[in-house]
């Protein structure tokens, strides 16, 4: 069931677009800005607001890689895996962010608060190699680096 927050949201959403359903995207990123994740339940609750059909919105929910349709952690680590960030570096960040966090790709640290994912690219070869934590990007990251930005986020 939508809360009334997101029922509210979701309506100014509506307004701005020229039909109900143009507002699907935008209605996915307000419910997991509160729940992390889109349920099924959710997803069903969302289409039947936007008067589209549930395997509809899950077409659109699974062709973006950050609308997440399990359950992911408080935070979320985005680590570019371009050609750009291999070749400068990206093996030995992933390696250490797997060691440290006890993770892979698609994994959820077990006190929930990391999800580490893949990311093709973040825009940013021209200071490779790149991660995202939750909306912070960081560049010519290295894996002495990783302790102090995991620390900024509890």
């Amino acid at each position: 069931m939508l809360t009334g927050e997101e029922i509210l949201e979701i309506e100014k959403a509506i307004h701005v677009v020229p039909h109900r359903q143009a507002a699907c995207i935008e209605a996915l990123k307000i419910v997991q800005s509160r729940r992390r994740w889109i349920s099924d339940d959710s997803l069903k609750d969302i289409a039947s607001f936007l008067e589209m059909s549930p395997a509809e919105l899950d077409s659109v929910a699974t062709f973006y890689n950050l609308i997440f349709r399990k359950p992911v952690g408080r935070h979320i680590i985005l680590v570019c895996d371009s050609i750009t960030c291999w070749v400068m570096g990206y093996e030995k960040l992933h390696a250490y962010l797997q060691s440290k966090l006890g993770i892979r790709y698609g994994e959820t640290t077990g006190d929930d608060r990391f999800t580490m994912l893949p990311n093709p690219c973040l825009g940013t070869c021209d200071c490779a190699p790149a991660l995202m934590i939750d909306h912070d990007l960081y560049r010519n990251v290295t894996p002495e680096q990783l302790d102090e930005i995991l620390d900024r986020y509890v």
